[in-house]
């Protein structure tokens, strides 16, 4: 049977209705992006269409408000489907945490100088312009659902024209594999130590990646083709999947401890998934080593791709020249067992003789 699906215009409520009510909101529903995407710039560029009555996109909300719905996990009225950068610049506008725009030219009248002012700012000086603001009214689109499915088809459809990485769309998929992804990507180890970006979902990224890894217990590829794969797989083995989360959440634990807040030497998405398999494979009594070994390994990269500049041929150390190659294909197969065998040889030759000994564990699991 066919589940109901029916998309009509929301009543048409005022900006100042939405702002008092903006905790009415689920503003993350799991398929939804990233916030704080728009820079001030853009968030600014909306605020003078609507106060100088520009046609804005539609947005689109889950509307919760008639009947129990499975899907309203948040329990509130509505859940944004598409238009939470707008939202956000709408509702930071009105916390006038947001200034207009420094060539802002109000349509009324030219003459008027507004340019900078919050909205504050225009209550004081300028209240018919902040009328105009707050009693402005958005194209909003009501969804009412049964099945998670097609409001995941909608998010995905209605961002299709939009630059959605992959790991966007993958965490718009309905299924076990991409929950578990979101669950990683709350670990602690995302939240401080990372350096790499996480607004275009990056966190997401890497999680599938070593999730991939445990399920497969072995590095596996991991180009977009190989995670959507993973996280579209319907009949998954919800045992392995979660053996496969505990694993990587007792890695993640360990990395955790390993790097500092915002470590440098995570600044590079690339390089993560060949840092956690490096990581755990080794014995417990040598991770007080390892990030100095990295910070050492990272300047001996840098040293010999100087010396290779100079044409300094007898002094290059092939294994490092080799590590940087390989680094060009950061989701490739070889690429990462690759790296993580050198990593692995340069680390038993850099530590001190004294704790060579049973370094490293099985990486693959019995």
């Amino acid at each position: 049977m066919m589940s109901i699906l029916r998309i009509s215009p929301h009543k048409p409520m005022t900006l100042i209705w939405w702002s008092k009510n903006r905790d009415q909101i689920d503003f993350n529903p799991p398929y939804q992006r990233r916030g704080r995407l728009w820079s001030s710039a853009d968030k600014a560029y909306l605020i003078d269409s609507i106060i100088n009555g520009f046609d804005v996109p539609k947005l689109y909300l889950a509307d919760f408000q008639f009947g129990q719905s499975k899907l309203n996990t948040a329990r509130l009225p509505y859940a944004i489907i598409d238009g939470k950068q707008r939202l956000e610049a709408v509702f930071d506008f009105f916390d006038n945490n947001l200034t207009l725009r420094a060539d802002f030219k109000y349509r009324k009248n030219i003459d008027l100088k507004l340019s900078g002012l919050s909205l504050k700012d225009l209550k004081n000086s300028y209240p018919s312009v902040a009328d105009d603001f707050e009693n402005a009214s958005l194209d909003i689109m009501s969804v009412f659902a049964e099945q998670e499915d097609d409001i995941h088809d909608i998010f995905v459809r209605l961002n299709r024209s939009k630059p959605l990485t992959g790991a966007e769309v993958r965490n718009a998929i309905v299924g076990p594999v991409p929950e578990v992804i979101r669950t990683l990507a709350s670990h602690d180890f995302f939240l401080e130590n990372i350096r790499f970006g996480v607004s275009r979902a990056g966190d997401l990224n890497a999680a599938a990646k070593v999730l991939f890894f445990e399920y497969e217990n072995a590095m596996m590829p991991t180009k977009k083709t190989n995670l959507d794969e993973f996280a579209n797989e319907k009949d998954i083995n919800k045992d392995k999947l979660e053996l496969a989360s505990r694993r990587v959440i007792d890695t993640l634990d360990v990395m955790a401890e390993v790097f500092i807040p915002k470590d440098t030497l995570l600044a590079s998405a690339g390089i993560f998934p060949v840092y956690y398999w490096f990581i755990r494979g080794i014995r417990p009594g040598a991770h007080g080593f390892v990030r100095e070994f990295l910070v050492w390994f990272e300047n001996a990269r840098r040293e010999n791709r100087e010396r290779q500049k100079l044409q300094r041929g007898s002094d290059l150390n092939p294994n490092l020249a080799r590590f940087d190659t390989l680094n060009r294909s950061t989701n490739d197969q070889q690429s990462h067992l690759g790296r993580v065998d050198i990593l692995d040889k340069i680390f038993l030759e850099w530590l001190p003789d004294a704790s060579r000994v049973n370094v490293f564990v099985p990486r693959i699991s019995s």
